[in-house]
């Protein structure tokens, strides 16, 4: 911008004027642009002459742009503020302009007034020396008004840029607070739901289906603890099968050997059928799978009762492998099926059945054992046959129950269905929280609707629930109790028991595992499963403690009657109340956290997992305790036998406490967002308010525009938003978890977060 009286011609100048003319200085203050706060430019003058006043020879001229965003969702508010920014910003531009034309005015008339007195003058020198450093100044004036006019259209677009972003962010507010509003609706809502839910109560049809599918965890109960009291008869039998092929005798070492492979190849069965337990229920469902199963159960259960009419004890091996798979699968498919038709408030004790169940079996086999009963040289074929019952009694009353609704539902999509099998098991027509909290987990899941086990073992956000379902599963096996299970005859006998002492001690350890566990199922919806684990390893670990000592202080004090009669009884209370501890949390949690800490989809591939594991240590424990007892044996380590079950249990007791979640009235999804927000128990202060959060933006769907989401409701901090990088640190975590769910409107999710996160 120039002025047009600094266009005034000077070759008439008079060359002796030598008057001083002083340096002019202009000053330009380019602009310092906040994107979201305030843009300034300066323009100042300095003393431009000696006799010029300071009013005349400085100026300073400022544009400030500031915009603050109001808060309220009232749109009228906004339009008045960007018309009074849009005001104030062209009153300022005008003001700019205006005082640069005043200020080029005034140096123009002073340098004129200079030119003036130099023509007057008669030094010609000076004169043209102080023309040239004239021009020079005039011409750096020139420059700073080209620069300023520049700086003036540069600050135009900024403000532009400005009030769009202004723009944009009021907008994005009033979605937070609208989204807000409707997120705490839904967040109600779900609450209502998740109470109506746990008002539900126990039917009688309900009852019934819990009934039919837990003989399958009886049968498992049952052939755990039926080859424990015949065991000599057995014996005996392979001798004698030996001698009339062969003719001669089998060394003792070598019948101890077909021995414990009976036993073992038990548990072989069980590995393949819990490892194929998965594949079964996702072909042919929950029900589906337990009723093929008992053909299995039967076919393993006849060629058992017919090994000594065959006079083969290879049929015994076969037959314990068959019904083996028959339980492996009994061990995945029941506490699916139970965790998913059970309501919320009684998955807990209506899981613990399982173990009931478990605990029916064994004490039914030890009762028969006896050599009053079953336990005699002709009796044992039919003592092993009778796993027959179980499966013929589960054939029957089965199909009479409904498949798992979530298995109709979400697997199959077949809703009509799902809804008649809540109608049967809750005994009412208002199942629309349970189908609502099936879409909920449904929506949570469907990226994972059907995994593998390979996508199961390396998905991060399943890892973590994977190990802790595998651990648990440890605990219960590696705890020692099958030890005391396969071998307690033997177990009671050398803490000094006659042989029908032990018998009947052995027993009492099948009637205190009924007691307990009875005892345990309404505990465990009250105290919680994570709490009674940890009561059950910490109980465990202080009796095989005793165990131990009980052992050292007979070989000690053996030459003392009245001190071996003592340690006897010390050795069997501890031994009981080593069954005691077990019973109330390690016998029955790990089946019942393995199905809760899954989804559907993951679900099938995870209990095959973990109960592979399961009875892999099953296994492990059943063909290894002996030759650990034989190796103590010959080197006086007798007495220690119990140490490594010792070590175990303090490492399962830590990992429990470090690492495993409560899972107590959690949802599905609920116990899941555990995982997803922070894995381990540490996050699980979270794990309600994320739950929500799942069912209520997936919720959404039905309900609000694309552009809205990815918003989560946070609290606001003052009247206006203020710095988007001073968000409160929840505010952001609620974000990050909104915006880091899956399947959810991508599209304004990533903008909006983009804005948050400053990029």
């Amino acid at each position: 911008m120039r002025h047009s009286n600094g266009q005034r011609r000077l070759d008439h100048y008079h060359p002796a004027t030598s008057e001083s003319v002083d340096t002019l200085t202009t000053t330009t203050t380019g602009s310092q642009h906040t994107a979201v706060y305030a843009e300034v430019v300066e323009v100042e003058e300095y003393e431009l002459g000696s006799d010029v006043e300071p009013a005349e020879a400085q100026g300073t001229l400022k544009l400030t742009s500031r915009r603050s965003i109001h808060s309220g969702p009232r749109r009228r508010a906004r339009d008045e503020t960007k018309k009074e920014i849009q005001v104030d910003d062209e009153a300022s531009l005008r003001d700019l302009l205006i005082s640069l034309q005043k200020q080029v005015s005034v140096m123009s008339m002073n340098l004129s007034a200079k030119l003036d007195e130099l023509q007057r003058g008669d030094r010609h020198y000076e004169t043209t020396v102080a023309l040239c450093d004239i021009r020079t100044q005039l011409q750096e004036l020139t420059k700073s008004v080209e620069s300023c006019q520049s700086e003036v259209s540069e600050v135009k677009r900024d403000m532009v840029a400005i009030k769009h972003e202004l723009d944009t962010v009021q907008q994005v507010k009033e979605e937070i607070e609208e989204l807000r509003e409707y997120v705490d609706r839904l967040e109600e809502h779900t609450h209502r739901r998740k109470l109506r839910l746990l008002e539900q109560g126990l039917t009688f049809f309900l009852s019934y289906a819990i009934l039919a599918a837990v003989l399958g965890m009886l049968q498992f109960g049952y052939n755990t603890g039926v080859i424990n009291a015949p065991e000599g008869n057995i014996e005996y039998f392979m001798k004698d099968v030996y001698k009339s092929r062969y003719g001669e005798d089998l060394a003792d070492e070598e019948v101890q050997r077909l021995y414990s492979l009976a036993v073992s190849i038990f548990a072989i069965g069980g590995m393949l059928g819990g490892f194929s337990g998965g594949m079964v229920a996702n072909r042919f469902g929950r029900k589906g799978g337990l009723l093929l199963n008992n053909v299995l159960g039967i076919g393993g259960a006849c060629l058992m009762w017919f090994t000594k009419v065959t006079n083969s004890y290879e049929m015994l091996f076969i037959g314990r492998f068959i019904i083996g798979v028959n339980c492996g699968l009994n061990t995945s498919l029941v506490p699916m099926y139970i965790s998913e038709i059970a309501p919320l408030n009684l998955r807990g004790g209506l899981g613990t059945v399982n173990q009931l169940a478990v605990t029916v079996g064994l004490l039914l086999s030890q009762v028969l054992g006896i050599e009053q009963f079953l336990g005699t040289n002709e009796g044992w074929p039919l003592l092993l046959g009778l796993a027959i019952c179980p499966a013929l009694l589960q054939l029957i009353l089965l199909p009479i129950c409904p498949e798992s609704p979530r298995y109709l539902l979400i697997t199959k999509q077949w809703e009509e269905e799902a809804r008649k099998a809540l109608r049967r098991l809750r005994a009412s027509n208002q199942v629309e929280e349970d189908i609502e909290e099936m879409r909920a987990e449904e929506r949570a899941q469907q990226a994972e609707a059907s995994i593998s086990m390979m996508e199961l073992i390396c998905s991060p956000t399943l890892r973590a629930p994977l190990v802790i379902g595998v651990v648990m599963q440890l605990s219960q096996q590696l705890s020692g109790i099958n030890a005391v299970f396969y071998y307690s005859t033997s177990l009671f006998a050398s803490s000094g028991l006659t042989d029908e002492s032990a018998k009947f001690a052995t027993i009492g350890i099948g009637a205190i595992m009924v007691g307990m566990t009875l005892v345990s199922i309404p505990l465990m919806d009250r105290t919680g499963r994570r709490t009674l684990h940890l009561y059950g390893l910490g109980g465990m670990f202080i009796f095989s403690i005793f165990i131990t000592i009980s052992f050292l202080i007979k070989e000690f004090f053996g030459y003392v009657q009245e001190m071996i009669d003592w340690m006897s009884y010390l050795s069997v209370v501890s031994i009981l109340s080593f069954v005691v501890f077990f019973a109330v949390g390690p016998g029955s949690i790990p089946w019942m956290i393995t199905a809760e800490l899954f989804s559907q989809g993951p679900r099938p591939a995870a209990m095959s997992i973990a109960v592979l594991v399961n009875w892999l240590a099953n296994f492990l424990v059943g063909i290894g305790f002996p030759s650990m007892k034989a190796f103590a044996l010959q080197n006086a380590l007798e007495n220690y036998t119990f140490l490594p079950f010792s070590v175990f249990l303090a490492i399962f007791w830590i990992f429990t406490y470090k690492k495993v979640p409560e899972t107590k009235n959690k949802t599905f999804e609920e116990i899941l967002a555990i995982f997803r927000h922070g894995n381990g128990r540490n996050s699980f202060r979270d794990s309600r308010l994320y739950g929500s959060m799942l069912n209520c933006v997936n919720a959404l769907e039905g309900h609000l525009p694309v552009e809205q989401a990815g918003l989560v409701h946070g609290e606001e901090k003052g009247d206006s938003f203020g710095n988007p990088f001073d968000h409160n640190t929840e505010e952001l975590q609620l974000f990050d978890s909104a915006y880091s769910a899956k399947n959810l409107f991508p599209s304004r999710a990533h903008s909006t977060y983009a804005f948050y996160s400053g990029t």
